[in-house]
């Protein structure tokens, strides 16, 4: 499996979010550091849930940080964009 599909079935089981976007934007990191041919090195995630009602914007990174585990030590970067 993917990491792209690693990291989109655990924020889904996670926070059941109305919307979901996981994108591998590695390509564009071509020649960058962290870069590893083959991708999945830099990804966008965009995550929308009710889940993170009343939580503050570290808690709501933290808790993404907690659902994917070990696989943020396996990429180089993560963008996150996370609301209710």
């Amino acid at each position: 499996m993917s990491v792209t599909d690693e990291i989109r079935e655990r924020l889904q089981a996670a926070f059941n979010p109305r919307e979901l976007e996981v994108v591998d934007d590695s390509e564009s990191h071509r020649g960058h550091a962290g870069y590893q041919e083959g991708g999945e090195s830099h990804f966008n995630v965009l995550i929308r849930s009710a889940a993170f009602e009343g939580q503050s914007r570290v808690a709501r990174h933290r808790a993404v940080h907690t659902a994917l585990g070990d696989i943020v030590p396996r990429i180089h970067a993560l963008a996150l964009d996370i609301d209710v």
